[in-house]
């Protein structure tokens, strides 16, 4: 392998691709976990606060009036969330599972993967749940605007900047 030097039972990085870190893969795959756990707290945690709110709208005297298009909507808009909540708490039931299983890898790829399909269900929840109070509050035009301004940042933020980043970096290559 190139940039690493073999030692039995261990395998020392001396330079990593784009990383200097000097770090065998046991503690690579120990930092990634502890990072995208720290992740998973916060995209969890305003997750679960949008699923709460959703839950609870139906029982406010405003809801009554809504639209069967508004209700459709806020239906989609649940569900997405409460899969948004399972993609993003996943990750916390497949370590739980797999603890001390000599499994990092597998659940850090595992939870990659979830985390970023969660981080798009909460994107779609998020559009879905601005759909739905734009319309109440300022219905037609300035509601599709509104919410179309908010996809458009979700996804630019999220996803289209960091993989054009990405990108850019893959073809400067590494160093």
């Amino acid at each position: 392998m190139r940039g690493s030097v073999s030692v039995p039972y261990r395998e020392v990085m001396l330079v990593a691709p784009a990383d200097t870190r000097n770090e065998t893969p046991d503690e690579r795959e120990d930092r990634r976990l502890i990072e995208l756990l720290q992740e998973l707290r916060v995209a969890g945690l305003g997750v679960q606060v949008l699923f709460g709110f959703l839950l609870a709208l139906p029982f406010t005297t405003r809801f009554g009036s809504a639209s069967s298009w508004q209700r459709h909507l806020y239906e989609a808009t649940l569900i997405i969330a409460a899969i948004a909540t399972a993609l993003l708490l996943g990750p916390v039931a497949y370590h739980r599972m797999v603890f001390r299983r000599q499994m990092k890898h597998d659940l850090v790829r595992a939870a990659n993967v979830m985390a970023i399909a969660g981080l798009a269900a909460v994107g779609l929840a998020i559009t879905g749940a601005v759909l739905l109070v734009t319309s109440f509050v300022e219905p037609g035009a300035p509601a599709i605007i509104i919410t179309t301004a908010m996809a458009g940042l979700y996804a630019g933020l999220w996803f289209v900047l960091p993989l054009v980043r990405r990108g850019q970096q893959e073809q400067r290559g590494p160093g």
